[in-house]
């Protein structure tokens, strides 16, 4: 059963905002429902949506949707998702999120699920957007 307690948050939080710092990225760490780590970054250099967006665009008609301004990134695609820089930030900032003692032993096909505890990745909310800050 996936578990992540608040002491087990705190030694991850201690990479996960060394990748932050490493990418200029400003984020909350937390735990949603003592199951799931959560980040959620607020603000940074790296412009994570206008790079989710742009390779959206080019599989699919750019006219049938607009840019958002907050997603949530599905970890298991970062890397058909995403690219450059942006992709290297999100592959270690899940790696970090992880840590050493995080397993999953999930096997689907049975409906057993077996996992440390989940990771969700949250760029902006619907409530305070995503905010891209200029380089000095």
């Amino acid at each position: 059963m996936a578990y992540i307690s608040q002491d087990e948050k705190k030694v991850l939080a201690v990479e996960i905002k060394s990748v932050l710092k490493k990418y200029g990225m400003k984020a909350t760490i937390g735990v949603n429902n003592h199951s799931t780590l959560v980040v959620n970054i607020k603000s940074g250099s790296l412009d994570v949506i206008g790079n989710w967006f742009e390779k959206q665009t080019e599989r699919h008609n750019a006219d049938q949707f607009d840019k958002p301004d907050h997603i949530q990134v599905n970890q298991y695609w970062i890397d058909d998702n995403y690219s450059g820089k942006v992709k290297d930030f999100l592959n270690e900032l899940v790696l970090a999120m992880k840590g050493e003692n995080w397993f999953n032993n999930s096997d689907i096909q049975s409906d057993y699920f077996d996992i440390s505890w989940y990771n969700s990745i949250n760029v902006g909310k619907w409530s305070s957007p995503y905010i891209l800050e200029k380089k000095a």
